[in-house]
């Protein structure tokens, strides 16, 4: 089955939003920020149910213990130690004191020296536990949870001496409480604290969100401002008030923008002047070849003509996609470190050919000079530098080519043996379509050397050599950051 032929975004589409959009920076700072303090608030709600329901059974237990020593008062003794009897004038009355709103029921065993039954209830469990070794009373007591009739209950075991004037022996009291008025205070204490706790999650997340809104108003308020732009606005955005935290975005956002402007502004010198440029060759092209068609001139001189144009044009348009691509390349990064003098060499091999069909005295020397560039640019820099001094050396004269380097940075000269520039000239020769002599070039060459020279961090000079008050040459030498410090030159 086929797929449908897709279609093409409608102009004017907005691709500024992904397919799944990401949490924005509200939603991230509440969720950052009330996750945990819900999850805080419910530990420590747990926590504090826990310390109160510890509080709660510590303040019954106490209740326990006096019910329990209240029954102590209450017994006598006949005989001593193992040959005792007790006996109990309690009533189930004298526990009604300690039950507390009908809501939980007492019951009572009081059992003598070999666990009889005193008194109370004699099918309540006996105690076989122990008295811990520090009891939290001053008391021999034991605090424990069991079951009485089908029903949880709390029970206090105190081991109780009993004296009188015809007896001694140890009396083992035990009183029980049902756990209904417990659980009523448990839950009590863990609805009052959960109905605070939620206050306090509420105010909480009040002040979260009204301090998230304030806190990201700046945010919203640079989103208005960079959407309200028109196309092709690109100036820096202005942020005086942003919050500090903002400051850096806003730096980067500029500096992106100012990249795009020079971009776009580079593009544009470039369409405009490729279309003035190319013009004027593809103009003349075309006269000649309607001269030719005429037969206006002979083939071989027509010919020859229309190959000196296409040449010059081909020269020409080869020289604008270098500026062009010197200015791709200014905007990469990651250059590797290079050796000037490997690519002066090279370059000066490729253009052999031309220097010795001048005959032309040609000299080089060269030293390590490491710097950090692409290597097009560099094979660039020296071929327009070299092929420009040959261009104007006369034949059978001198051409020199020095690379030097000190601590910081290497220069790379090039001197030939022209006749120099003009003092009128100099201001512009940097300048596209500026040449010395149009009949000879574009006007693209040096335009290109100060572009690349000035992307790889250095700078370039025209400088006329005067010898005994004439101009003998002139030197061009272009000044580079060395990538690494060199303890010492070379020759």
């Amino acid at each position: 089955m086929n797929k449908p032929a897709s279609t093409p975004p409608p102009s004017g589409a907005d691709f500024t939003r992904p397919a799944k959009q990401a949490l924005s920076l509200r939603r991230y700072l509440l969720l950052g920020i009330l996750l945990p303090v819900c999850v805080l608030v419910i530990v420590n709600t747990w926590s504090l149910y826990r310390q109160a329901l510890v509080a709660a059974n510590t303040a019954y237990d106490r209740t326990l213990l006096a019910s329990a020593k209240s029954i102590s008062e209450q017994l006598d003794v006949e005989g001593y130690d193992e040959a005792a009897r007790l006996s109990a004038r309690v009533p189930y009355s004298a526990l009604e004191a300690f039950e507390a709103d009908n809501q939980s029921r007492m019951f009572y065993r009081v059992s003598g020296p070999s666990g009889e039954v005193v008194s109370g209830f004699a099918d309540l469990p006996v105690w076989r536990g122990r008295i811990p070794p520090r009891p939290a009373y001053a008391a021999l007591v034991d605090f424990y949870d069991d079951t009485y009739l089908n029903e949880a209950v709390r029970v206090a075991a105190l081991l109780q001496p009993v004296t009188g004037t015809h007896g001694r022996a140890m009396a083992l009291i035990q009183v029980a409480e049902t756990l209904e008025l417990r659980h009523t205070l448990a839950r009590q204490l863990l609805i009052d604290t959960l109905w605070r706790q939620a206050v306090l999650v509420a105010v909480i997340a009040l002040v979260v969100v009204v301090v998230v809104q304030r806190a990201t108003r700046p945010v919203r308020q640079l989103s208005a401002e960079l959407q309200a732009r028109p196309v092709g606005d690109l100036t820096p955005i202005e942020a005086a008030g942003a919050p500090r935290e903002l400051l850096p975005l806003v730096d980067a956002t500029n500096a992106v923008m100012m990249r795009l402007a020079h971009l776009l502004a580079h593009q544009k010198r470039f369409v405009r002047d490729a279309s003035h440029q190319l013009r004027t060759p593809l103009a003349v092209l075309k006269t000649q070849v309607q001269s030719a068609l005429r037969g206006d001139a002979e083939p071989p001189q027509a010919l020859a003509e229309i190959n000196d144009t296409v040449d010059r044009a081909t020269l020409l348009a080869n020289q604008m996609l270098a500026l062009a691509k010197v200015e791709q390349l200014r905007q990469q990064s990651g250059d590797a470190v290079l050796d000037l003098g490997d690519a002066v060499r090279a370059v000066a091999l490729d253009l052999s050919p031309l220097i010795a069909g001048k005959d032309i005295d040609f000299a080089i020397e060269t030293a390590p000079a490491p710097v950090r560039a692409h290597e097009w640019m560099l094979q660039e820099l020296t071929r327009n530098l070299l092929h420009n001094a040959i261009k104007h050396t006369p034949a059978g004269a001198g051409l020199s080519v020095r690379v030097v380097s000190d601590t910081r940075t290497t220069a790379l000269t090039v001197s030939d043996s022209g006749s120099g520039i003009a003092a009128e000239l100099a201001p512009r020769l940097f300048q596209p379509f500026s040449a010395g002599d149009l009949r000879q070039g574009s006007g693209l060459g040096l335009a290109i050397c100060h572009e690349i020279a000035e992307a790889l961090g250095g700078s370039i000079t025209l400088d006329n050599r005067v010898d005994h008050g004439r101009v003998s040459g002139l030197d061009a030498t272009v000044r580079l950051p060395l990538a690494r410090p060199l303890g010492h030159n070379h020759g």
